[in-house]
């Protein structure tokens, strides 16, 4: 396998979490953000295997650079048809589904300042191109499993309050495969969004207003701080010219949607201030 790096280290913004070994017993050290990023484009793979999920052909594989050791995601799905029958029968045209969303979307989180999409970077795998992703670690359910569970963890004002930013997220990107296995639950009950192939429509419009309820400060003034200028410099070629400038104008929906509702209902009952320290 024939590994080579195709981007250098990213801005320290685009840092998206602490690194954890690949398996719970191990010590990895910390990373700081340009070091994570030089790991997943230039450490060995091996054990390279099929991640066994999935329609996409995904693989699972463990990375290393002789210090740490760590699985990754690696997807070179990169599909376009004029007709698509996706999930309920719905027919979508000018269908694509592409690796190149998944480094998209982290590179969107990490502006918007959410730490809930793991880091995804370009690479070039046998001589094709690839999104390979940082794997997410103690997981301990997918969203179909604790809907099962009907469990909402130790703090459910904390769980609902991250749905609140899901839903954001995934009208941003237009998003239309969030379905309950690429919605992860860890130990600790933080909420990873996964596998953002299909995201990036060029759609304009808001396909779930009703769930658009509240959202978080932070996170509805760094939408608000949002400019194609800086969207163009940290994604790079991730995404066409045509997708940055649809995404911007689903920004501005959003910000319509919930200006209206803090006009109705007043600022305290839209928006979510940080929750107080323990």
């Amino acid at each position: 396998m024939r590994i080579s790096p195709r981007f250098p280290a990213l801005a320290a913004v685009l840092w998206l979490g602490v690194a954890q070994a690949a398996h719970p017993q191990d010590a990895a050290p910390a990373l700081s953000p340009a070091e994570m990023e030089v790991f997943l484009l230039a450490a060995e793979l091996s054990d390279v295997r099929d991640v066994g999920a999935g329609v996409t052909g995904s693989q699972r594989a463990t990375a290393s650079d002789g210090r740490l050791s760590h699985d990754v995601h690696i997807q070179t799905v990169d599909v376009t048809r004029s007709r698509f029958v996706a999930r309920g029968a719905r027919v979508e045209l000018n269908f694509r589904d592409s690796y190149r969303y998944n480094i998209a979307a982290y590179r969107v989180a990490a502006l918007l300042g959410l730490d809930n999409v793991p880091m995804s970077v370009l690479r070039h795998i046998d001589g094709e191109p690839a999104a390979v992703t940082w794997w997410v670690d103690d997981v301990a359910m997918t969203e179909g499993e604790r809907l099962e569970q009907r469990a909402l963890g130790p703090d459910p004002a904390r769980t609902s309050r991250q749905f609140y930013t899901q839903y954001v997220f995934d009208e941003l990107i237009q998003n239309r495969d969030r379905n309950q296995g690429n919605t992860l639950w860890t130990t600790d009950w933080k909420m990873w969004l996964i596998d953002h192939t299909r995201a990036f429509r060029r759609d304009v419009e808001l396909t779930r207003p009703e769930q658009l309820t509240r959202i978080e400060r932070e996170l509805l003034d760094n939408l608000r701080g949002l400019t194609p200028d800086a969207l163009e410099a940290a994604l790079g070629d991730s995404l066409s010219s045509g997708e940055r400038s649809s995404l911007m104008r689903r920004r501005d929906l959003l910000l319509q949607h919930f200006d209206d509702r803090i006009a109705r209902l007043g600022e305290r009952g839209v928006v979510m201030d940080p929750e107080p320290a323990p």
